[in-house]
């Protein structure tokens, strides 16, 4: 799909300089791919905060060492 955007030139030169990409195209793709994970990694997070624990559970006490 071609889309025509109007990207700030340093915010885009200094990704491709730091990312050691070729192309503004690659750059951009990368960037797009690394925000997605950040936000479903986020999303990931937020749900360790809905999950309630027993207070009694001991999980030491359930280890069988031999």
């Amino acid at each position: 799909m071609a889309t025509n955007l109007a990207i700030n030139d340093v915010l885009l030169n200094t990704a491709l300089d730091m990312g050691g990409l070729k192309t503004k195209k690659d750059t951009v793709t990368l960037a797009l791919q690394e925000f997605i994970q950040r936000r479903q990694a986020e999303d990931i997070i937020e749900l360790f905060h809905g999950v309630e624990y027993a207070p009694d559970y001991n999980y030491k006490k359930l280890r069988h060492r031999k």
